[in-house]
């Protein structure tokens, strides 16, 4: 393995030559120590505490062309996919909320403790990395949800919180608190949900709040009691609560349209997204009707073009995502954030795919 020459400086190191990677060592004042290894791909542990971390990397090598993408913890998308020409680096920095378990609150033996980075790509070269404790920088982006936005450690299952932190910059941190199953009530009364996370959320903090896949029996008075009791807690602690609505399922009637089912009127023939955005309206918080946006998105891909949307090919499941539609799902929030100005514009990372419809 070629030393890099900033191994002197004691920052972290990696360089990938003819397609193998050794381990490498961090350590320094600059800089937590750290182990790397693997050719493809390359995984870098650092052995840190619970907290959030600044992530500083350079891509590339000095010999050859490189391909990489970065992913941390449990499968977060922080880097695409950049393309390097040999000799050629790119720079890039992120934050990560590193927790106990990495993923899914409730899945406590979920992960390994401390930091993991996992760098992929069909040719991943890494020249350097420095991990150090973060100062803050902005908001922290705050998730409460269900299986569809939670990070999720299987693959192919994606949650679109997953997704989102690949096109955001280190100033904003993305703490995701989402849990496969659960509904308004469920996430309310499990200490490792909402208990958890609420200590965490501090002024200025944004908390977008995604329920009603799994409210399939709750009443519309039960749904908005809930909606607003998050909400007036997280007012409390000057945070900045949003309600967004579900992502419709991927169910179509005869004329191509999706049904009520797949737009979440529930078994009750409650219509939650009209719940959601009457609560909306009443208690003056931010509403992001991602059903309406993620509707527009599927019916105008069609019954065949929005099947790599979900995981139907894989598994024949058309309401959790691929990583291609988390990441399609993730943008359309984060397109709607942009717009309620709830995110620095400078905050988020290279172009954006505009809304559907």
């Amino acid at each position: 393995m070629r030393r890099s020459r900033s191994l002197d400086l004691a920052l972290t190191a990696v360089t990938a030559v003819g397609g193998v990677a050794g381990p490498a060592h961090a350590g320094g004042p600059r800089g937590i120590p750290g182990d790397c290894s693997g050719a493809a791909p390359i995984v870098c542990h650092f052995d840190v505490v619970p907290g959030v971390y600044d992530v500083s990397v350079v891509l590339g090598s000095a010999d050859e062309a490189a391909v990489t993408g970065v992913r941390a913890e449990a499968r977060r998308m922080m880097l695409g996919e950049i393309a390097t020409e040999a000799g050629r680096y790119a720079h890039r920095s992120f934050a990560v909320d590193v927790r106990e378990p990495e993923g899914e609150p409730t899945k406590v033996t979920s992960g390994t403790p401390g930091l993991t980075l996992t760098f992929t790509g069909s040719a991943p070269r890494v020249e350097r990395v420095t991990v150090r404790p973060a100062r803050r920088h902005g908001p922290t982006l705050f998730l409460a949800g269900d299986s569809t936005v939670c990070d999720q450690d299987t693959f192919p299952y994606t949650g679109w919180g997953q997704a989102i932190p690949q096109h955001l910059r280190r100033g904003v941190t993305v703490a995701n608190y989402a849990d496969s199953g659960e509904s308004t009530g469920s996430f309310l009364a499990e200490p490792l949900l909402w208990a958890a996370m609420l200590p965490r959320v501090g002024r200025g903090d944004v908390v977008l709040l995604q329920f009603g896949h799994n409210d399939k029996t709750t009443t519309a008075e039960d749904y908005r009691a809930n909606l607003t009791r998050m909400i007036t807690e997280l007012r409390a602690l000057h945070a900045k609560p949003v309600l967004v609505s579900p992502p419709v399922r991927r169910r179509f009637d005869a004329s191509g349209h999706l049904d009520a089912v797949a737009r979440h009127t529930n078994g009750l023939g409650v219509d939650l997204p009209a719940e959601m955005a009457a609560v909306a309206g009443e208690q003056a918080v931010p509403y992001i009707d991602l059903t309406a946006d993620s509707a527009a998105l599927v019916e105008g891909l069609g019954v065949e073009g929005s099947k790599p949307i979900y995981l139907y090919n894989e598994l024949r499941d058309n309401t959790h995502f691929s990583e291609y539609g988390a990441d399609r799902i993730g943008l359309l929030v984060l397109a709607r954030l942009a717009e309620l100005r709830l995110l620095p514009h400078a905050s988020l990372r290279g172009p954006s795919v505009p809304l559907e419809g």
